[in-house]
């Protein structure tokens, strides 16, 4: 598990790589605020149809050959990103970054989900590696281009090497187990896995989509708009973005512990409803308290990451792998769609005046979640998700026996949660740890 949560950090890079990139084109290349955002929409646009197909496939077939090729590839296309000076060549590497991210996460939470052998703990430990490796991009892209500009981002491709190897090497280890397809059930398994609620999920994923524009739109112009309201240069960017990222280790571990105690559903509605004051404090609040209230926009909008996609995959009890899919990939995609519209407003009135629409977002999430049930599993009763092993309380997931997402979109048990056969695989394959 070690190896596949180093793995994950190397691959998430990519995705908070892309949005610390931003401010480097609009400063050495001089793209306007819709240009720039434009980037972020290239790397959403295709990943947010590739990820919920591979979602389905990972349903079907399992696909563990995946995980070192994806990584490649998502860190290829941001390595790419600065060679040119060709703003169409920058948006289709990048947009191949974001199909190679995509790809890994659903089969990666699999694989995680089989190697921890149904362990809340030991999945916590796979998203935590997904959140820092996010939370370390921006000091990763400020330290290669201080080494040569935008043209050295070549050097951004050594943490996909080094995350290839990591997968390879777990893959040779948990060989016999990572090909168990999560697509075997026991008979009569169907009929217990419950019935799909599709009402419930589409509410869900509106929730999802208003905080996905928000950390994306966020993402993509918080190191912008921190160096205007301080004065600050570069570097005061660059530890907003990072306080930004950072606050996924934190709040997904907290969301974990947090609905353990009080259940899923009342956690995430807290989480938006205080969301709105704390992003209304990014928005309007002068100087250094700005990074506070960043700190805290990133807590709210991560506390409930990991409860979005086990709520998704218990609406959906016989679609796992499509609800984690599509849950993750709204996540990133959607933000990625509308973040031209934040940049195309703030080059025509000014960036305060862009950001400021995004206050009202987190508000008509709760709105969408407050008339929300919390599912019935034949696991679970109604009522507040409890872990039923003590032993697993401290897992960011050990809240539903689903397991936990990890930043900025990332990773999840794709389709894995209370999937009977892998459940039958990964206890079949248990041994000493």
């Amino acid at each position: 598990m070690g190896l596949l949560s180093l793995g994950h950090a190397c691959v998430d890079v990519y995705q908070g790589a892309v949005a610390a990139l931003v401010p480097y084109f609009v400063a050495e290349r001089a793209y306007g605020y819709a240009a720039a955002s434009g980037i972020v929409l290239a790397a959403s646009l295709l990943s947010s149809v590739v990820q919920p197909l591979f979602g389905v496939l990972t349903d079907r077939w399992p696909m563990p050959w995946l995980l070192p090729v994806a990584v490649l590839v998502g860190g290829s296309g941001v390595a790419l990103a600065g060679v040119g000076d060709s703003y169409a060549l920058t948006l289709l590497a990048v947009a191949v970054s974001g199909i190679g991210v995509a790809a890994y996460h659903p089969e990666a939470a699999r694989v995680a989900r089989v190697a921890g052998r149904g362990s809340h703990t030991a999945m916590s430990w796979f998203s935590l590696g997904g959140n820092l490796g996010f939370a370390v991009a921006p000091l990763l892209v400020s330290a290669v281009v201080a080494t040569g500009g935008l043209r050295a981002s070549p050097l951004l491709l050594l943490p996909a090497l080094a995350g290839t190897a990591l997968c390879v090497v777990a893959l040779r280890r948990l060989a016999p187990t990572a090909v168990a397809s999560p697509a075997v059930r026991a008979p009569g398994t169907e009929d217990a896995a419950g019935r799909d609620d599709w009402a419930s999920f589409a509410r869900l994923s509106g929730a999802v989509v208003c905080r996905s524009i928000v950390f994306v739109g966020l993402g993509a112009f918080v190191s912008l708009y921190v160096r205007q309201r301080t004065g600050g240069g570069e570097v005061s960017g660059t530890v907003a973005l990072f306080v930004l990222y950072l606050g996924g280790a934190v709040g997904t571990v907290a969301g974990g512990r947090l609905a353990t105690r009080f259940g899923r559903l009342p956690v995430v509605r807290w989480s938006y409803a205080l969301t709105v004051l704390a992003v209304a404090g990014v928005v309007f609040v002068p100087g250094p308290p700005l990074y506070l209230f960043v700190a805290l926009t990133s807590a709210g909008l991560y506390v409930p990451f990991s409860l979005h996609v086990t709520l998704g995959q218990d609406y959906l009890p016989r679609r796992m792998g499509t609800a984690s899919g599509v849950t993750l990939g709204l996540t990133v995609s959607v933000g990625g769609l509308a973040s031209p519209l934040v940049g195309a407003a703030a080059d025509a009135v000014s960036l305060q005046a862009a950001l400021a629409p995004l206050i009202a977002l987190p508000a008509l999430g709760w709105l969408l979640l407050r008339p929300l049930e919390e599912p019935v599993t034949p696991e679970r009763p109604p009522g507040p998700g409890v872990a039923t092993d003590p032993g697993e309380t401290a897992g960011a997931g050990a809240v539903t026996g689903a397991g936990v997402a990890a930043g900025a979109g990332v990773a999840t048990e794709a389709g894995t949660a209370t999937d009977a056969g892998v459940d039958h695989a990964a206890s079949s394959s248990r041994t000493p740890s």
